[in-house]
């Protein structure tokens, strides 16, 4: 992490640009303790998070990491982790100074908890953002459920369930970032953050550097998004693709296919029941009885890691196999499920 401030303005830089940025438990703390520090400095009115390297701003979490604690039986480990991370997030959104993110590249997983809920979030031509959780038999969390269950449409529980990547003009258009910028353009626009004139916003900065995002490709595909993944169940859902008759539709019946029958089925109640949630923290707390109940009670997770990291070999033998062997109560009981130590205390 690389932690300093100029001028005004709190600047805050993910420094593992070799691991895309991956969040650790040292950087999560890291990064708390300089909100801390700068929460009541009068001194500080902006805080700006941007990754080094130009590949992205976060890659997520440290999800080796989280496969050796399960196999080691780490629960306490895991909990603490997702505990601090979660608490992150919620401050990010609460922080009294404006948070401005440069989404930069890629941003995906955890990422999305700290470009997500900032207040001015930037993107640029190059940015690609994803909850790509459910390819690891995972689901989605850091506040990813409520933002997608905000998502216009059905968009949220298409992004959720198919871990599929967005543009800027995706982002944008499904409300998970909010100005797009050219990546040429961001140092000159950190600069202008730095020297502005008062009473000068960093809205009304950005908007000096803000460019037009391309057609969202999301929202031309609306209509039949909205159709299938209306459906009930994620079954109905991949029928309702195949019904179609696109190719594009089709593709994402495919997709569904390869991912983890558990992690679709519980990912789907998660997202539609975050949209009757109050607000994030409500949210997160949903997000981490689930994440304790596949890290600690499912083999999916650790299987899913294990072939898309670890082994790479890309082949998960998911437990269960097929959607039609999940249980009836799987996304009831996912949710039911009460952490031995609770998120907020």
């Amino acid at each position: 992490m690389l932690v300093r401030t100029e001028g005004g303005l709190g600047r805050l830089t993910l420094n593992r640009p070799r691991a895309l940025n991956a969040l650790d438990l040292g950087m999560i703390l890291e990064l708390s303790a300089a909100l801390d520090a700068w929460e009541n400095d009068p001194d500080i009115d902006i805080v700006l998070l941007d990754g080094a390297g130009e590949r992205g701003l976060c890659a997520g979490g440290d999800v080796r990491g989280l496969y050796e604690q399960i196999r080691a039986g780490d629960a306490e480990a895991t909990g603490e982790f997702f505990r601090a991370e979660y608490a992150l997030n919620a401050r990010i959104a609460e922080y009294p100074a404006q948070f401005v993110v440069f989404a930069d590249g890629i941003t995906m997983g955890g990422g999305i908890g700290l470009a997500g809920h900032a207040a001015v979030r930037v993107v640029t031509e190059r940015s690609a953002l994803a909850m790509p959780e459910t390819r690891i038999g995972f689901t989605p969390d850091v506040g990813g459920t409520w933002l997608l269950a905000h998502a216009p449409g059905r968009l949220g529980e298409y992004f959720a369930l198919t871990g599929a990547s967005m543009d800027a003009g995706d982002a944008i258009y499904a409300g998970l970032a909010d100005h797009l910028v050219p990546s040429d353009r961001l140092d000159d626009l950190r600069d202008a953050l730095v020297t502005r004139a008062d009473p000068a916003t960093p809205t009304e900065l950005v908007l000096l550097f803000d460019e037009t995002p391309p057609p969202s490709r999301a929202a031309a595909a609306r209509e039949w998004i909205d159709d299938a993944f209306a459906a009930e169940t994620v079954a109905e859902i991949v029928e309702r693709l195949r019904g179609r008759g696109e190719p594009e539709a089709s593709a994402t019946a495919d997709v569904l296919g390869e991912l983890s029958p558990t992690a679709l089925t519980v990912t789907l109640e998660a997202v539609r029941r975050a949209r009757g949630l109050p607000d994030l923290r409500s949210a997160l707390a949903q997000e981490y009885g689930l994440v304790l109940w596949f890290a600690t009670t499912q083999p999916d997770l650790p299987e899913g890691i294990r072939a898309q990291l670890v082994d790479k070999d890309r082949s998960p033998r998911w437990q269960p196999a097929a959607l039609a062997d999940v249980g009836g109560d799987a996304a009831a009981s996912a949710l039911a499920y009460v952490p031995p130590v609770p998120l907020w205390t």
